[in-house]
């Protein structure tokens, strides 16, 4: 593995040279989050769906099966889709150039052998096209240097939101890795209701309405919207002002199409300091959220815990 992708190092992620990849890679996730869809009972927010960032890629974590217990693994490491279950049993799928209608044959095959056949609705969610999975023979790319650089921005991300989740007392959410929009994400919940979500595009309603159903400051990595990817944060119900707040770093902006404040991962990547600058990011975001919407800070934080 090159320098550019060393442990320590927040990987360069140019999009001109993996955007295939992943569009690809988002594909083939959607496939595995769906069998974790099939497979969970509801929970809050559909936090039962997504995917976790682990020591090798990206897990469902243990799903049930009937009796039985099922974990699905992409490796970036190996480079394969593992798929484990409790008593045992073990199949992997290669992850390498494919379509992805050779990816979900060969995904739904090795869960019969398994013993634990799964039935998802075939399409794609949250995408401007819906090709059936069966059917897609358009998005086959896979370059493993950049799925492993793209685990690594993961893996980095993952450590600076999770000290970010635990300088809160109130209701946060885990550190999810959505498939839907493939992006990672931290949410802070005030407590409130919060009214019905207006309609996103290619989303249902029935899931906005869900995912917000109360009161949220949320702040994410999603690798699009700028040439390496980008974070985002904010709040909704958007209360008046926040999108006119000064937020740091110096390189974040609102974007008015989006609704958001978004910061590019090559500021953070480039940074003197990645960790403390998307910490900022993410504090003085919610800083914006909180004050405006009047959140009952002083019960729903917590000093930071010295080391």
């Amino acid at each position: 593995m090159s320098g550019a992708t060393s442990a320590g190092v927040w990987p360069r992620l140019p999009l001109s040279e993996w955007a295939d990849t992943r569009d690809t890679l988002h594909l083939w996730t959607q496939i595995v989050g769906k069998v974790r869809l099939a497979l969970e009972p509801m929970v809050n927010h559909w936090w039962q769906v997504p995917l976790y960032v682990n020591a090798v890629g990206l897990t469902t974590a243990l799903m049930p099966y009937g009796n039985r217990g099922l974990e699905a693994i992409f490796d970036f490491h190996r480079h394969v889709l593992d798929l484990r279950t409790t008593d045992g049993l073990r199949r992997t799928v290669a992850l390498a150039p494919r379509p992805v209608a050779d990816f979900y044959a060969e995904v739904m095959g090795r869960l019969a052998e398994l013993g634990a056949p799964v039935r998802i609705y075939p399409r794609p969610v949250e995408v401007p096209v819906e090709i059936p999975f069966p059917d897609d023979h358009e998005h086959a790319s896979y370059d493993p240097e950049y799925a492993h650089r793209f685990w690594l921005s993961l893996v980095h991300t993952h450590r600076v939101f999770t000290e970010f989740r635990g300088r809160f007392s109130g209701k946060v959410s885990p550190v999810h890795f959505f498939w839907g929009a493939f992006d990672l994400a931290v949410t802070r919940f005030s407590g409130r209701v919060a009214p019905p979500h207006p309609s996103v595009p290619y989303t249902a309603d029935r899931v906005t309405r869900e995912a917000y159903s109360h009161e949220v400051s949320s702040c994410g990595y999603w690798p699009g919207g700028a040439d390496e990817g980008s974070f985002y944060a904010y709040a909704y119900p958007e209360p008046p002002g926040f999108r006119r707040r000064l937020v740091e770093p110096a390189a974040a902006r609102y974007d008015t199409d989006l609704g958001e404040f978004v910061l590019p991962y090559r500021a953070v990547r480039t940074s003197a300091d990645p960790d403390a600058t998307l910490l900022a990011f993410a504090q003085s975001t919610y800083d914006a959220a909180a004050d405006l919407a009047a959140w009952n800070r002083a019960a729903l934080e917590r000093a930071a815990v010295p080391a």
